[in-house]
């Protein structure tokens, strides 16, 4: 077209001349939009094709996660389990050490009460023979230790 108007005449030459100028900057402009829009579309496919990979590797991520989530907390129930009877076992032996310890205390006062009269027996006969004169003290001790304090039936 360029040819053809250079041919024409000088006034209508002009003219087209110009509008051919006009017409090949539009065509430039639609020209850059077309490739602008293009490779936009085509960024946008590849963008697309990489959130939807992304999307799924998430997927699998966010499976993997829940998996180990449920699997921790799995094993924090378990863990709590296993406190919890370590303390009602705590427990238990401290109410057994607790009993233990009151029935030793008693067995030591009976024993201390046992010493008390033993003790108290032994020195009978001296005060008898302080009141007396006579002292039996001892033969009467040692029929005293062998029966253990008992007194007869």
């Amino acid at each position: 077209m360029d040819l053809e108007a250079r041919s024409l005449q000088p006034n209508v030459k002009a003219v087209l001349l110009a509008k051919l100028r006009e017409y090949k900057s539009d065509l430039n402009n639609l020209k850059s939009e077309h490739k602008r829009l293009a490779s936009a579309n085509s960024n946008q496919a590849a963008r697309d094709d990489l959130l939807e990979s992304g999307m799924a590797d998430a997927m699998s991520v966010s499976a993997n996660q829940r998996g180990r989530l449920m699997m921790s907390t799995e094993r924090l129930n378990e863990s709590s389990d296993r406190i919890k009877e370590s303390r009602r076992t705590m427990l238990e032996t401290e109410e057994l050490g607790v009993s233990i310890l009151q029935d030793l205390h008693q067995q030591r006062q009976s024993l201390l009460h046992a010493n008390d009269t033993v003790f108290l027996l032994l020195k009978v006969p001296y005060r008898l023979h302080l009141l007396t004169g006579k002292f039996e003290g001892k033969d009467e001790r040692k029929r005293l230790m062998r029966k253990g304090g008992r007194k007869n039936k």
